[in-house]
């Protein structure tokens, strides 16, 4: 068995292996170990190998899913090694091959389940999609082939080789396959062999997979794309030995269709993962409203790339604006799609060849809401646009739903292998034979009565059982009579309280019952085949019908939101303005309308003529969340759904930029300030003039004068280079100045007032530099002690007055105890090196002399060798 099993453990590579001993799942060695320790379960040994004993730990069949999910989540890989013939036919293998009449059973590694290519419901997270990416660097770009095999989703993309993270971070990959050796590689990446991520093998297999000569209809690919492709689907080939998941012909996605953000703007606004990581108290937890996962799933991918064609935008929001106005429309529709079961992910399985019956009964009962959703939306004149181009997609599947309906049972069960899903009257040879299994058994139980009458015995019972099959049972005081050879009863096993018989009519009735029943299953499991090859043939038209319905619960969720929050219909215009009157955060404000607090809302008007705005004030004073909202509405507003505003005017934004809140990534060795740079250096390179970028507290992370200087020169690119539209949030005051040299800058605040010594908050922006930044204040109301805000107010006295008298910033520090003994030594240093120069003479010094006076005046100003 272990050479067995080492061998296997060979073709499993770094997976663990999952080897298959009867109603277990056994692990072994370090596998176990690993397993053990993730999983929480008893690590046992197993005989021994070199002498040493073999550790080993199990899980259940039945309950492997549960296992595997938290294995997956835990970031291990498993291979499942399934026992591929019967005892029976082991053993009659082993006849044939002459090597007695014993053989261990033959096993094989049927799948490996890894984080990408996950489709069962137990292991998959409804509302989120699950995705497997394949990059392959061709030259200077990286062909990107990204798919949810839960559903065959897949689409192509090609980067710059800097642009792989931010494609990443929009993708949200849970397993990432590259080419081995590839020095980009992404963190955690699955290396796989070079060959693998042809260009020429990607085309030929998706021309294959969709039965066509030319891919032109789906797109203009490249070598990039098709290298991705064929890395991606050869992984898929190895993981699912040889059985291939359901593939969807490939969507291209072109650069510039979407409004770009990169991995930290996605971070910062918080789009579908909240900075605890995860999905509560993010934007999309706050926004979906959709009733179905396929709909949640297709809202985050909205989130996350929203349009930057004005044209497809506007198409969104008409069917939004169309169900926001029309409440029993929309309850209406809303009401059907309550009803849908996830057809997407249903098919997915069925391709797979992981489907179940319960899965056809998915498909018949969500094509069926198909229809009905169809008649109810040809009910409506005129129709939205974005409708009117699903409305073809809802229907032309009444013969697979007839065919359904009429095969199956309203609730098919799960499993296949115990049948008793077909409906009947769907095969009157079927109904026949479950006809004769009832009767068998009807029979049996007038076997048992006719038995106890014949040997006295009120508690003789006929039971059955997997091994026995039917057989006698009588407590062990009743037995005696039975066993004597004319009683007409054969010794099958005796028990501890019961001894079992067998009997000639019995044994007839069970063979009849047995025969029907497993030609009952037969026949069963053939319908099963052939309704999944009417559904596979049918699997791209099934799959439109998804898509189609997933749009239409976006569609209406998002209307549903609009309503409940008091949302406004955003203009979509063709300059570069932006305009929000009355913005608010749609998080926060959610998040204080819980406590029972009140949002303020601001005004926010960005133009050609004022696309920089330089915002001053206090800390917690609002000015980061105003930042974010504004980059919030604008990302609503591309992805087709209203926004928090009284109104919006929001001209297309191509690059969205957020540089706002500290980090660190001490992995890569960068501090917080130099994670700062290194984003506003993207910022400033990346952006264009249709981009949006908000900035806070730029140069921060360093001195006072480094500090200011960067900030000033950022303000100063972002106006005079980029000149995109910007919020820059500042407690620089003396950036106020350039107002008098940017034309397009404008100051602004946001307001704070000092009331019996307590700060009170405003969350207001008004007009105007900042008056101060009321620091002592807020670091009162932080709990700072009291002896510290005093100490701080003296040394702020003396650094203002130094100002105003020098205007320097560290001006008046020599004044504190602090400072002064640096100072007053600085000061005699200075006047020292003075009165060696003042009473120099240079024409009496040889060359010699005055190299060694130079060396001299350096030693005494400390910057040379004693």
């Amino acid at each position: 068995m272990m050479q067995q099993y080492f061998a296997l453990k060979e073709q499993a590579g770094d997976c663990l292996l999952f080897y298959r001993m009867g109603d277990f799942f056994e692990l072994f060695f370090d596998d176990a170990k690993k397993a053990a320790a993730v999983l929480d379960i008893a690590l046992t040994s197993r005989g021994e190998n070199n002498g040493e004993p073999v550790p080993m730990c199990g899980v259940p069949v039945h309950a492997a899913d549960s296992y595997l999910a938290r294995l997956i989540r835990a970031g291990c890989r498993v291979a499942i090694a399934e026992q591929v013939e019967t005892p029976a036919e082991a053993k009659a293998r082993a006849k044939r091959e002459g090597s007695g009449s014993k053989s261990l059973v033959a096993r094989d590694i049927v799948r490996f389940v890894t984080a990408g290519t996950l489709t069962e419901d137990t292991l998959l997270e409804s509302r989120s999609a699950n995705v497997l990416a394949a990059l392959a660097p061709v030259r200077d770009t990286v062909g990107i082939a990204a798919i949810d095999i839960s559903t065959g989703e897949m689409a192509l993309e090609c980067v710059a080789a800097d642009g792989v993270a931010a494609a990443l971070s929009r993708i949200g990959p849970a397993e990432i396959v590259v080419p081995e050796g590839w020095a980009g590689m992404p963190d955690g990446s699955i290396e796989r062999p070079r060959a693998t991520f042809s260009s020429e093998a990607g085309e030929a297999r998706l021309k294959s997979l969709h039965g066509v000569a030319t891919l032109d209809a789906f797109g203009a690919f490249d070598r990039a794309h098709m290298a991705g492709a064929g890395g991606l689907i050869a992984y898929l080939d190895h993981v699912g030995r040889g059985t291939l998941p359901l593939i969807l012909p490939p969507r291209l996605r072109e650069a510039g269709g979407h409004l770009a953000m990169d991995e930290a703007t996605r971070a910062s606004l918080e789009v579908t993962i909240s900075t605890g990581g995860t999905r509560k108290g993010s934007l999309i937890d706050c926004i979906d409203r959709c009733l179905t996962g396929a709909g949640a799933r297709q809202l985050a991918e909205d989130l996350s790339a929203p349009l930057a064609d004005a044209g497809a935008i506007r198409e969104r929001l008409e069917s939004v604006a169309w169900l926001h106005g029309d409440p029993l429309w929309r309850e209406d529709l809303r009401r059907a799609l309550r009803a849908l079961p996830d057809i997407g992910r249903a098919l997915g399985r069925i391709v797979a060849g992981r489907g179940s019956p319960r899965d056809l009964g998915q498909l018949r009962d969500g094509l069926s809401e198909a229809r009905t959703l169809h008649e109810l939306l040809q009910q409506v004149d005129p129709l939205p646009a974005l409708f009117r181009r699903l409305l073809p997609v809802l229907s032309g599947h009444g013969a697979l739903v007839e065919l359904l309906t009429r095969a199956l049972v309203p609730s098919p069960p799960t499993e296949r292998g115990n049948g008793g899903f077909v409906a009947e009257g769907y095969d009157a040879a079927l109904d026949e034979l479950r006809t004769i299994s009832r009767n068998g058994r009807r029979a049996v139980a007038a076997l048992e009565a006719k038995y106890r009458d014949e040997t006295g015995i009120a508690t003789l019972k006929i039971k059955h059982n997997g091994v026995l099959g039917y057989f006698i049972e009588v407590s062990a005081r009743h037995a005696d009579g039975l066993m004597a050879p004319d009683s007409g009863f054969t010794h099958r096993q005796t028990m501890k309280d019961a001894v079992r018989f067998n009997a000639l009519a019995l044994h007839e009735e069970a063979s009849r019952i047995a025969e029907a029943g497993g030609r009952a299953l037969a026949a069963e499991d053939a319908h099963f085949e052939e309704l999944v090859e009417r559904a596979v043939a049918a699997k791209e038209a099934i799959a439109a019908t998804a898509q189609a319905l997933a749009r239409i619960d976006v569609t209406a969720g998002q209307a549903e939101r609009a309503a409940e929050g008091g949302w406004t219909l955003p203009e979509i215009r063709d300059d570069n303005a932006l305009i929000v009157t009355g913005g608010r955060h749609p998080v926060v404000e959610t998040a204080l309308a819980a406590s029972g607090d009140r949002f303020v809302a601001n005004d926010c008007s960005l133009s050609e003529r004022d696309r920089l705005w330089l915002i001053g004030g206090p800390n917690m004073g609002g000015k980061s969340t105003f930042l974010r909202q504004n980059a919030l509405i604008v990302l609503l507003a591309q992805a087709g759904g209203f926004v928090p505003a009284q109104a919006a005017q929001i001209g297309i934004v191509d690059r969205l930029f957020s540089r706002v809140g500290a980090s660190d990534n001490l992995a890569r060795g960068r501090s917080t300030f130099m994670v700062e740079m290194v984003e506003t250096a993207a910022i400033l390179s990346q952006a264009t003039a249709r981009s949006f970028v908000i900035l806070d507290e730029v140069g921060r992370g360093t001195s006072t004068y480094d500090g200011l200087a960067l900030a000033w020169a950022v303000a100063e690119s972002v106006h005079e280079t980029v000149r995109c539209r910007c919020l820059f949030a500042t407690h620089y005051h003396e950036l106020s100045r350039l107002a008098e040299t940017c034309d397009a800058l404008s100051l602004h605040h946001a307001r704070a007032r000092e009331w019996k010594g307590d700060l009170v908050l405003l969350h207001e922006l008004a007009e105007g530099p900042a008056d101060r930044s009321y620091g002592l204040a807020v670091a009162r109301l932080a709990g700072l002690p009291k002896p510290v805000i005093a100490r701080a107010k003296t040394i702020l006295d003396k650094l203002e007055k130094g100002r105003v008298a020098t205007g320097g910033l560290g001006a008046g520090l020599g004044d504190l105890p602090l400072f002064a003994a640096a100072a007053e030594a600085e000061v005699e240093q200075c006047d020292t090196l003075r009165e060696a120069l003042r009473t120099l003479d240079v024409d009496a010094l040889s060359p010699r002399e005055a190299l060694d006076m130079l060396y001299a005046l350096k030693r005494d100003a400390g910057d040379g060798p004693a």
